[in-house]
């Protein structure tokens, strides 16, 4: 019997006003995404940001480039 994966990403009117969040945070995905583009480390965004794991930013990576490769096939 398959499990349904958690949602890595969640966005909801009643958190941030439907921005999407990391999920179980109140942590914007695009903060992650304007911490990598100033040069940041995904350490000083934890740092920043504890209530993220380690699992959700790769997770969340990965799966950027998953559909990202999948558009250029």
């Amino acid at each position: 019997m398959a499990t349904a994966k958690a949602p890595l990403i969640i966005s909801s009117p009643d958190i941030l006003g439907g921005t999407p969040v990391f999920a179980g945070t109140r942590v914007p995905v695009q903060t992650l995404i304007e911490y990598l583009e100033g040069s940041e480390t995904i350490d000083d965004f934890l740092q920043g940001f504890p209530t993220v794991t380690r699992d959700q930013v790769i997770a969340f990576l990965e799966e950027a480039k998953a559909r990202m490769l999948a558009k250029a096939s």
